[in-house]
């Protein structure tokens, strides 16, 4: 295994503690949500949040898109201070509790403290092995470029070599987004974004393109490539064709490296889009009994693809590096992170 320096792989994104439980059809009806489907709260949904604590048996589990697959990218690593991370919270108990859940991981948290709002939350609703993410930003909703620019916080972003973003930060500071991406451009580092969510391609268009435009890699999984294909007016909406043609949209800067594309499709086959070709790549079986949710899967897939990356290896092994890291949090409760990987680069 190469050596990772320390710090070299760099998330920013919305930190959230996720509060998670098993709910039936009438709770998913009166909140209007649905299963394998991630949404912004509105008014109508605040009142969730303290039924599920009052009323379900919940779990608390530290969230956040990209906080998740960076936290999982740091265990597959198993190399010390790999990873760190950036985004807003509170300054309360919520907020202490996932800057202590990501250093137990081994991430170096690098977060906006807004002594004014509350840590945000994301409630995690599970049937049958499925999930609907309704976040609560809160705090994370208030992170600022100017935290990117302190002395403290730029020693952070210029020592990564490799820095991801999931589409829900475009929801919250996009000018954040593109001075990384331009950075990450200008000094031939690897710069990566995901869809994230249908809502992203849907009504944050213009946003996603542009983090588009700097990204060396862009992720996502089957529903946010039709939500893609379909907002930019695609004839053919194929996961393939997406996949092929967000691999095609123009770089911020000439001359850059083909882009690479991934999308999941949960037990199908891996699609990856580059150089005007599409190669689809086998996830192995897990039995169905094994499963206990779907929930941070998709991160775990980026956490593993990009800890195999890091090592210097080929999209072949980065995907199997993703499914197994998948596969494990397929396992357990979100992304709960026990014992060492098996998964050898």
């Amino acid at each position: 295994m190469s050596e990772c320096k320390e710090g070299c792989f760099l998330g920013m994104g919305n930190p959230l503690l996720d509060i998670s439980a098993d709910v039936k059809d009438e709770f998913l009806t009166k909140y209007d949500v649905k299963l394998n489907n991630a949404i912004l709260a509105e008014d109508k949904h605040k009142p969730m949040y303290d039924e599920l604590v009052k009323d379900f048996d919940v779990k608390y589990i530290a969230g956040g898109a990209t906080q998740n697959s960076i936290r999982v990218a740091q265990w597959m690593l198993q190399q010390p201070n790999s990873t760190s991370y950036i985004g807003c919270i509170g300054k309360d108990k919520f907020g202490d509790q996932l800057r202590k859940s990501a250093e137990a991981d081994g991430v170096k948290v690098c977060y906006l403290e807004d002594e004014k709002t509350e840590t945000g939350t994301c409630a995690v609703l599970i049937q049958d092995k499925e999930r609907s993410l309704v976040a609560n930003l809160a705090a994370a909703n208030n992170y600022k470029k100017e935290h990117l620019e302190s002395a403290e916080i730029k020693k952070v972003w210029e020592a990564a070599n490799f820095i991801y973003s999931a589409g829900f930060f475009l929801t919250v500071s996009p000018e954040s987004v593109n001075f990384i991406g331009q950075h990450c451009n200008d000094n031939k580092k690897t710069f990566a974004v995901n869809i994230s969510a249908p809502f992203i391609a849907q009504f944050f268009k213009d946003p996603l393109l542009a983090a588009i435009s700097y990204a060396d890699y862009v992720f996502g999984n089957e529903s946010e490539a039709e939500a893609f294909g379909k907002t930019m007016g695609y004839e053919d909406c194929s996961v393939a064709n997406v996949a092929l043609e967000i691999s095609k949209i123009a770089r911020k800067n000439e001359g850059q490296k083909a882009r690479v594309v991934v999308i999941t499709q949960g037990a199908d086959a891996t699609v990856v889009a580059t150089d005007g070709k599409v190669t689809e790549y086998t996830v192995p079986v897990l039995s169905k009994d094994k499963i206990v949710d779907a929930n941070g899967a998709g991160d775990a897939f980026v956490g593993g693809f990009f800890a195999a990356l890091i090592n210097g290896k080929d999209i072949t092994a980065c995907c199997d590096a993703g499914n197994y890291a998948a596969s494990v949090v397929l396992q357990v409760s979100g992304t709960e992170l026990n014992g060492k990987p098996t998964h050898t680069f």
